[in-house]
Order: structure tokens, then sequence, then C-alpha cells
């Protein structure tokens, strides 16, 4: 299976209406099931259980189920709402694949289905006592099930929505991005050639759309290269945003007819960017729950500097040894552009930087927290943080308005230039 059709099916499994679809044909098939398992029950068991009893237990799970269900959605719904005015809207996406409100919500609607189907059994007289032992030990299940999913949903729905949960998820999301860079620099290809070092007889491949590039499907890439009779040169990685004006690639070589719809059916461009391939997302969003808590319509800068620690951890993930250190890239013939960690950290505190200036509590926050990333040892963090501090600090100087507080900012920010000094000056 290639990786775009992986990704494809990935997409639709996230998707609310997919489980819900799924516990929903579980739940017919199980009360159609009961008719035709009653050759299997012993012939004693059959008269213990009327069909009352079981018209009984399935009338209740059908009206309460109908009713939970609303109120699970309607409270889903909320939570979307407080996400976007308190968080940000680009999280909202991940409200709704969220396993736990998916799970509950497929739960409660595929035990409504199995009521419903099997009360128009029982009333269709489908169901003989062998089948009304079936459907009775089923309900039994589905009312065990139906507890433990509500007693989990009610845990989780008082976080649901918060936007201290949404700052988890989004940093969750955006860690597993880091991490599959970090381990991929290059998607699994080779780095793109400097501009002057790139071949002058290339061919540019164009998207049919505008719009995010959502994922590219490098082992397709890969097949297209032929063993290097074809060179690709990634122009948009995932996240770029392409129009008329701007390639999806450049191919180089011996190529054949087809090779560019191929080529542009390897990238997946929609209306909004995502979080799989693309880790600048990630960081943008959670700079983006910090701008709104910095707002002066929520005015909330605990939040703010929440984020700044989450931050901190989510960064520090490129200077963790790689497991595949010593592996070389598995599509050879594909040159990719790489994220640099500049671009990271603009992404992430240059906002927060913008907004925060007035605040001086944020302004020593984040120069603390350039502090930490500058001192973890690597040069590319040492440049990017001393950076990033001397443009805070100048939006610093003209938003603070007591020079008592300019001089605490200051002295922070000199102490991320001693410390990321260390590591640029040669010793």
């Amino acid at each position: 299976m290639n990786t775009r059709l992986r990704w494809v099916l990935l997409q639709i499994a996230r998707r609310l209406w997919f489980r819900a679809t799924a516990f929903s044909v579980l739940g017919v098939a199980t009360a159609l099931f009961a008719g035709v398992a009653r050759r299997y029950i012993p012939a004693d068991i059959p008269g213990k259980i009327g069909a009352e009893a079981v018209d009984a237990l399935l009338s209740i799970l059908a009206t309460s189920m109908l009713s939970v269900t609303i109120f699970s959605l309607s409270t889903l719904v909320a939570a979307h709402a407080s996400a976007t005015n308190h968080a940000t809207p680009r999280a909202t996406r991940l409200l709704s694949q969220d396993h736990t409100a998916q799970n509950a919500l497929s739960t409660f609607v595929g035990a409504f289905l199995f009521s419903l189907v099997g009360l128009i059994a029982l009333q269709s007289g489908l169901y003989s006592n062998g089948g009304l032992v079936v459907i009775y030990v089923a309900t039994l299940a589905v009312i065990v099930l139906i507890v433990v999913t509500l007693l989990r949903w009610i845990d989780h729905v008082l976080r649901l929505g918060r936007v201290g949960e949404t700052a988890d998820r989004v940093e969750e999301t955006a860690a597993r991005a880091m991490r599959d860079r970090h381990e991929y620099p290059f998607l699994g290809g080779y780095p793109y050639p400097a501009e002057d070092q790139m071949p002058s007889d290339t061919t540019p491949v164009y998207a049919d759309r505008m719009g995010y590039v959502q994922h590219v499907d490098m082992s397709a890439l890969h097949d297209l290269t032929r063993s290097g009779a074809v060179k690709v040169f990634v122009r948009s990685a995932p996240g770029a945003y392409v129009h008329p004006g701007r390639p999806l690639a450049l191919l180089h070589g011996f190529m054949v007819e087809g090779d560019i719809d191929r080529a542009r059916a390897a990238f997946n461009v929609g209306d909004t960017r995502s979080f799989d391939q693309d880790p600048r997302f990630g960081t943008a969003v959670l700079a983006e729950i910090a701008s709104r808590a910095l707002s002066p319509a929520v005015n909330d800068p605990g939040t703010a500097i929440d984020v700044l620690g989450r931050a901190a951890r989510l960064m520090s993930i490129w200077t963790e040894p790689r497991e595949r250190a010593g592996e070389g890239p598995k599509f050879p013939f594909v040159h990719v552009p790489e994220t640099t960690v500049g671009e990271l950290f603009d992404d992430l505190f240059t906002p927060i930087g913008r907004d925060g200036a007035s605040m001086v509590e944020i302004g020593i926050r984040l120069q603390k927290t350039l502090q930490v990333l500058a001192g973890l040892g690597d040069r590319r963090y040492a440049v990017a943080a001393l950076a990033c501090s001397r443009l805070a600090l100048e939006r610093a100087e003209h938003a603070l308005a007591i020079e008592a507080d300019r001089q605490r900012v200051r002295s922070a920010a000199a102490d991320v230039e001693r410390i990321a000094s260390a590591y640029i000056e040669p010793k």
C-alpha cells in the first residue's frame, strides 16, 4: 500500500462519521444475527425468557440512547465553539478526531440502532424462542458497554473544549509531526540542493488547483525516478501554498509520457494545512493559542506562559538522538527542502513576542524559554534563540512603559546572549 492511499485511509478513519457508521453497522448486524442464531440455543433455555422482558429493555434503550446521543452531540458542538473562541479555530479539527468522543457517540448511535432494529424484528415476529435468548444476552452486553462508555464520557466531557485540554492535543499532534520529521528530515529523501547546483533543464509540475500541500507520497515519487533515470526536486513541501506561479516539483532526466501526471498525483492539495507532515503548522497553531490569550478581549497571560512551557518541550525534540541516524535515505533520488530550526522558532516565538511585548511577565518568560533552548548544546538552536531574543527585546523596549520593566527584560535577554554566544562563537 503506497503512502498516499494509507494517508487517505487514515484521514477517513479519523472522521466521526466513519466510526459511528462502523458501530451502527455492528449494532444492526447484532440485532439481525439473533434471528438466525436460535438453532444454537439449548431447548430448555428459551422458555425462561419472555418477549415482554426483551421488548421492555429494547424500548428503554431506544428512548434513552436517542436522548444521550443528542446531548453528547450538543456537548461536542459546545466544545468546538469554546475552542474556537478561546483557543484557535485550527484546533477544532483535533477535537473532532478525539477517540474518546468518537467512541462515545458511536456507541450511543450503535446502541440506538441496535435497539430500534431489535424492536422492529421483535414486533414482526422474526425472533423465535431461541432468538429471544440471543437478543436478550446481546442487550445485556450492550447495556454493560453503554455504562462503561458513559463513565469514561462523563470524566472526559468535563475537560473537552477547555484551553488547557486543547493545547494538550495541539502539543501532542505537533510533537508527533516533529518526531517524524526529526527521524526523516527530508521525508526520507535527499537534501534539496542550492540554487546554483540545480540542473538547468528541469520540467516543472504544477498543481491543478490552488491550496496547501497536505501530503507528499514519497513512495510514488520514488517509483517515478526509476532508479535514478529521473530525479525529483520537491519545490513545495507539506504546508506550502501552491498557485500557478509555484510548481509542486521539478523533474530532471529521461522522462516518459505520464510522468508529469504521476508526479502531480503524488501531491495532495487541500484548502487547509494538515498536521501530519507539517511540523510548522503545529507550532503555528500553538502560537495562535498564546496570541488569542494575549488579546485584550481575553487578557489571559497565564495561558501564554503555559504555551511557552509547551514550546520548550516541543522544540527540544530535535536535539534528541535520532534512532535511524546511521541509515541512508529511503528515497535517494527525491530531493526535499529542509524545515529549519529558525523557521520553527519564528512560527512559535515571534507572534508571542509581538502580542506580549507590553507585558513584562511575558517578556521575561519568553527570554527564559529562549535561554533553555539556547543551552541545549545545538548551534542551530543558539542562533535561532538569539535572533528571537533580540527581536523580542526590541519590541519590549518600545511597548513597555516603565524603565524598571524594560531593565528586567534586558537582563533576561542578556542571559540569552551569554548562553547562545558560547555555542555560536568558535572555540
